[in-house]
């Protein structure tokens, strides 16, 4: 398994649709209801891979051979008093994936390429409770605060939202 940045999804597009259809219906909450559909995960890469040209978006593959088994992106903010933070947004390991450290990986890949860049500030949310919360207090990311009925699930609850930051490299 090896992580990479990419600056296109030519080539990958098949395996990011399968990945994130996985993601949807295994109750990963980033932004999408099940059961998506796959010209909705099309439409959303195509969307990606066009943000992937411009200088704000970075996207993160865990590969295993040649299938995508997993991926984060970041979000860099093109606003004059915030180009030193960026948002970590969507991360996802396949459901044969899960367990084997991936997921941290992703996030360090994508914290020491964040550094490189001069961010010195990371931002994300996710839903309250999830697995991925976990994760991100162990990557040292501090628990700013929640909002309730944030985000509605596949099952039609209104679920809240919890923010994290994390604090890296020099100001």
């Amino acid at each position: 398994m090896k992580i990479k940045a990419v600056h296109s999804i030519k080539g990958v597009a098949s395996s990011l649709n399968t990945l994130l259809i996985n993601s949807v219906e295994s109750g990963a909450s980033i932004g999408f209801i099940a059961p998506l559909s796959l010209h909705a995960a099309h439409d959303y890469w195509q969307g990606v891979n066009t943000d992937l040209a411009t200088p704000y978006r970075r996207l993160y593959l865990a590969m295993e051979d040649e299938q995508v088994i997993g991926s984060v992106q970041l979000s860099l903010c093109s606003k004059a008093n915030g180009m030193h933070r960026g948002e970590v947004e969507k991360l996802m390991v396949h459901t044969d994936y899960q367990g084997q450290g991936i997921a941290k990986q992703l996030m360090n890949t994508l914290e020491t390429d964040a550094n490189a860049m001069g961010i010195s500030l990371l931002v994300l949310d996710t839903r309250m409770g999830d697995i991925a919360s976990t994760l991100y207090r162990k990557l040292n990311y501090i628990e700013a605060g929640s909002i309730p009925g944030f985000a509605k699930s596949s099952a039609g609850t209104f679920d809240a939202t919890v923010y994290f930051y994390k604090q890296i490299g020099s100001r």
